[in-house]
C-alpha cells in the first residue's frame, strides 16, 4: 500500500484487523487511502470491499488479493471448520473480489488482478495441507481468469513469494520441533542465504500492476531468492 499511495495512487484497505488498516491508512502518501473492517471469509465481504472503493475513488485500477491463513497441525487434528475458512481467506475471496471487480476493471486503461500465491504452490510441507492446496489453486484461477478477461484488457497475475521474514509464518515454526534450527535449515536451502523482505515482494507488485508489465498476463512470478530453482 505504502509504495501505490507514495507514486500518487489512492488505496482502500480491506483488512480483519479494523485498528491496524486504520493506523496504515493514516500514514503519509502522495494518493489516499481508506480502511474498509471486513472478514473475507464472509463470502459478502468482497462485494462490499470492491463497491467502497468504487465509490470511494471513482473507479477501480488495480485488485490486489493479499488476505491469507496459515494453520499448521497434524492431519488427525484437523477440523472442517479449518479447512473451509482456509478455502474462503485462501481462495474464495480472491475469486470474488475478481469477479465483484471486473465490471470496474473493464473501464480501466490499465487493469490488473493480482493475487498472492506463494512458493507453496510448488512444493509441500507437512502440517499444512489447506495453505498449499489453495495456493496451487490460485495459479490455476489466475491462468482461468486471464484467458477470460485478457478481451478486456484485464491482466491477471500470480506472485508467488517464497520465505518472507514476517509474523504470517509463526504457525509453521510452531509446528516444528526445533523453531531455531528449522529457520537455519530453511536459510540454508535459499542460494540467497536469507529470507526476503516485504519491501521486496512489495515491489514486485509494484510492478505487476504497472505498465512496465503491460505484456504480462497468466503468468507466475516466483520471489524467493532461489529457493525453488535448486
Amino acid at each position: 500500500m505504502r509504495l501505490f499511495r507514495a507514486q500518487g495512487d489512492d488505496v482502500l484497505l480491506a483488512d480483519i484487523d479494523a485498528a491496524a488498516a486504520d493506523a496504515a491508512c493514516a500514514e503519509p502518501g502522495r494518493g489516499a487511502a481508506q480502511a474498509f473492517a471486513c472478514d473475507l471469509a464472509d463470502p459478502d465481504a468482497p462485494a462490499r470491499a470492491v463497491e467502497a472503493a468504487a465509490a470511494r475513488f471513482g473507479g477501480i485500477d488495480t485488485v490486489f488479493a493479499n488476505a491469507g491463513i496459515l494453520v499448521s497441525r497434524p492431519l488427525g487434528e484437523w477440523t472442517v471448520a479449518d479447512w473451509q475458512r482456509s478455502l474462503a481467506v485462501n481462495l474464495t475471496a480472491p475469486f470474488l473480489l475478481a469477479q465483484a471487480a471486473a465490471p470496474h476493471l473493464r473501464r480501466s486503461a490499465g487493469a490488473s488482478v493480482i493475487f498472492t500465491a506463494s512458493t507453496g504452490a510448488l512444493r509441500g510441507h507437512a502440517g499444512m495441507p489447506a495453505y498449499h492446496a489453495t495456493k496451487t489453486g490460485l495459479v490455476g484461477l489466475c491462468r482461468s481468469l486471464a484467458d477470460e478477461l485478457a478481451p478486456d484488457g484485464v491482466r491477471v497475475n500470480c506472485l508467488l513469494p517464497g520465505w518472507v521474514d514476517t509474523p504470517f509464518n509463526a504457525p509453521f515454526w510452531s509446528f516444528q520441533a526445533d523453531r531455531a534450527q528449522a529457520e537455519r535449515d530453511v536459510v540454508g536451502r535459499i542460494p540467497m542465504r536469507r529470507q526476503g523482505t516485504p519491501e521486496e515482494v512489495a515491489a514486485t507488485v509494484l510492478f505487476l500492476a504497472s505498465k512496465a508489465a503491460a505484456y504480462i498476463t497468466g503468468t507466475t512470478l516466483v520471489v524467493d531468492g532461489g529457493y525453488c530453482a535448486i
